[in-house]
């Protein structure tokens, strides 16, 4: 049994660490969205200190709808104990109705489809290859840590509630993938083939050469968080160098963060970043991390042991 606990607390604490850094890069980029880096860079210089503002005009420390909808997630498999599709569109449509700050249009259609009609599949669209599903794979991965299958299953269901395009199915579950390892502390050499492996099976991912676009399309927010992701060499530079990108910064943040997060676990995140960020959300996030570590397949087996 004692043997099993340290992973276990490992886990849990890298899981902790991903959703900190999906809500710092969230709030971090929020002041950068829709600014291109010529902008960023007459305003800022650079842009590396939580302080609100930008297109929303938020507090500082303020978390968008890439935080809001994730947690959406999480709670639902929480009070549930596991997963429940219309349990998931419930919460999102309890959050929609609560006229959140943003909400993409995407997300927008797809949730209102469900309370319309009771919609828990979008058919197939071209329109729908944005990063609005991605954005929110975090309490996907955890929940299903140690279960491949399960990864697949669940990213695909909750992604086609609002979107339903192969590019933003591969980029979810590329995420979750990269998730999935760096809470289990493997090397990045391991985390690279994952994003290899994407290019190989759906070409337009491929980021050799990175042409520094960030917009919400699938393809090119996945290029900015991969090449800031494994070009730099800690927390703080990877999310500094992803939000300096400006366009869907909230997005490209939030992603990298839960990356980041979970990889640089044992180092510690700016002080500033921590101190700034909503403390509701911060407590919360910490909590259901916990819960969906231990509600997933390696959370049970290890306690079990």
């Amino acid at each position: 049994m004692s043997s099993s606990f340290p992973l276990l607390e490992d886990l849990i604490r890298r899981a902790q660490a991903a959703f900190l850094g999906l809500a710092i890069g969230d709030a971090l980029g929020a002041t950068t969205e829709f600014l291109t880096p010529s902008e960023i860079r007459f305003r800022h210089k650079i842009h590396r200190r939580m302080i609100g503002g930008g297109w929303l005009n938020l507090k500082p420390g303020k978390v968008t709808d890439d935080t809001e909808m994730s947690l959406c997630i999480a709670r639902a498999i929480d009070e549930a104990g596991g997963w429940n599709l219309r349990d998931i569109a419930e919460h999102f449509a309890g959050w929609l109705r609560s006229k959140p700050i943003d909400v993409g249009a995407t997300c927008r259609r797809g949730i209102s489809d469900f309370i319309v009609k009771g919609q828990l599949e979008k058919p197939y669209s071209d329109w729908d290859a944005g990063n609005g599903a991605a954005m929110r794979m975090l309490p996907v991965a955890l929940f299903t840590l140690g279960d491949e299958d399960l990864l697949e299953r669940y990213t695909l269901e909750q992604a086609h509630l609002t979107h339903n395009h192969h590019l933003s199915d591969a980029g979810c579950l590329a995420v979750g993938k990269l998730v999935h390892q760096a809470l289990l502390g493997v090397k990045l050499p391991q985390l690279h083939t994952i994003v290899r492996d994407l290019g190989s099976q759906q070409p337009k991912f491929r980021c050799n050469h990175y042409r520094g676009e960030a917009s919400a399309y699938v393809v090119e927010t996945l290029q900015t968080v991969f090449h800031y992701f494994f070009s730099t060499g800690n927390f703080e530079e990877c999310l500094i160098g992803v939000v300096n990108q400006g366009g869907d910064a909230d997005t490209t943040g939030a992603i990298a963060g839960m990356i980041a997060g979970a990889f640089y676990a044992g180092e510690p995140m700016p002080r500033q970043w921590l101190k700034k960020l909503d403390p509701t959300i911060k407590a919360e996030g910490m909590i259901l991390a916990e819960r969906l570590v231990r509600l997933s397949p390696l959370g049970r087996k290890l306690l079990e042991c």
